[in-house]
């Protein structure tokens, strides 16, 4: 398998991009699903951000140094990575505060219920449940999004591209599509998406998206996600938080709200500048990527890890749950094993890390631009090792981290 890994690297057109980004000698990060490595343009963007802008510009940053349109300016560096036009995608608040204010104005344009994946990352469900209470709609939790919009009346569909656990990936054509039919909008989660894989929100039809921009697009903890709203629905955005950055005027301090026009009627308060502006340096990894070569290396991953699962780990108790065909997979593997917790601590102790989902998944992520295949296989030896040992069963392993 190593000899295997060699020769995929040696062909890699994607390999040297690994050297943008600040990766820790020694350490095999598989774990950009969750946050992405440190790209090497944003310590020095950072520091010339406090130490020259917010140091010696001081409040007159905002006009000169551009901080006023950095969320306008950052969301169409992010349209152009999932395939929307300028002018109808926008960063500045958290992925939760963004969707609670989309879903909230899709909901607002259609009757009927909410309908979600009962199987989503929970502050999804926690939100669409919290628009249902606000506004006194049903929400209906499924695993299958086509039979509950064949069943009634559906205002909106809220759903996730890629399945946080399973890595499972949706088709958001043939499932915006049918929403369509159906009468309803869709609010599509693009969090283990975005910078992953080619997205066409545009051609696709989708109403209204949002997204992390700590995964894959490596834009740092905490980072601001962006919202994504087509342009046909911009005039009739109706959000419950309605912040004095959306406004019309927002230096005219009028009391009453009036929504500016496009994009920027999706603002809502000051956004966390530091943040917007360390992702903005992220981004600029991306500036000459095909998104295609991209997707086809992580697929290749992907395949690459699964095969080397089938036969290294035979007979110790694992078990592949993403979808073995591509194209059914996002950007990582899950792998079940009982022991879930205590394996994943012993291989982070020797030098692998990855993550875990209750109760008994071990999470992969395979960012293409900077994993390797000798990364992966040099990860499956040491998953094999800790668990044929039984190194795991260590007491020292056995406790429960804070975050897993």
């Amino acid at each position: 398998m190593s000899e295997t890994a060699r020769e995929l690297d040696a062909a890699d057109p994607l390999g040297p991009l690994r050297a943008r980004f600040g990766l820790p000698e020694g350490l095999i990060y598989l774990d950009g699903n969750s946050l992405g490595a440190l790209p090497v343009p944003v310590a020095g963007r950072l520091a010339d951000v406090v130490g020259r802008q917010w140091g010696q510009h001081l409040v007159r940053a905002w006009n000169d140094d551009r901080w006023w349109t950095a969320p306008e300016r950052t969301g169409d560096r992010i349209g152009a990575l999932i395939g929307a036009a300028p002018g109808q995608t926008v960063a500045g608040d958290s992925t939760s505060v963004q969707l609670f204010n989309l879903l909230t104005a899709a909901t607002r344009m259609r009757d009927g219920a909410i309908v979600t994946d009962a199987g989503q990352f929970p502050t999804d469900g926690y939100l669409a449940d919290s628009v249902g209470r606000l506004l006194g709609r049903e929400v209906i939790r499924t695993t299958d999004p086509y039979r509950a919009l064949r069943s009634g009346d559906v205002a909106v569909l809220a759903w996730s591209t890629v399945d946080f656990r399973t890595g499972e990936l949706w088709d958001m054509a043939g499932l915006t599509t049918a929403a369509h039919e159906a009468g309803a909008l869709v609010v599509w989660d693009l969090s283990h998406a975005a910078g992953a894989l080619p997205l066409h929100v545009d051609a696709d039809g989708v109403d209204l998206a949002v997204g992390c921009t700590y995964k894959y697009l490596s834009g740092g903890p905490g980072a601001p996600a962006f919202g994504y709203v087509a342009q046909r629905h911009q005039a009739g955005l109706d959000q419950p938080l309605t912040g004095w950055q959306g406004h019309a005027r927002p230096f005219g301090m009028e009391p009453g709200y009036r929504a500016a026009d496009g994009i920027t009627r999706a603002r809502i308060g000051t956004p966390p500048m530091l943040s917007l502006l360390a992702l903005d340096a992220a981004l600029d990894v991306f500036d000459d990527v095909d998104l295609a070569a991209v997707r086809a290396k992580s697929t290749r991953m992907g395949e690459f890890f699964i095969a080397g699962a089938d036969t290294l780990l035979a007979g110790l108790g694992f078990e592949v749950i993403t979808p073995r065909e591509p194209g059914r997979r996002g950007s990582h593997v899950t792998l079940r094993h009982p022991h879930a917790l205590p394996v994943m601590a012993a291989l982070i102790e020797a030098g692998v890390l990855g993550d875990v989902r209750p109760p008994d998944l071990l999470r992969f992520g395979f960012n293409a631009l900077y994993n390797s295949f000798g990364d992966l296989a040099r990860a499956l030896e040491v998953l094999r090792e800790v668990t044929a040992s039984g190194r795991f069963q260590h007491r020292r392993f056995q406790g429960r981290p804070t975050v897993t």
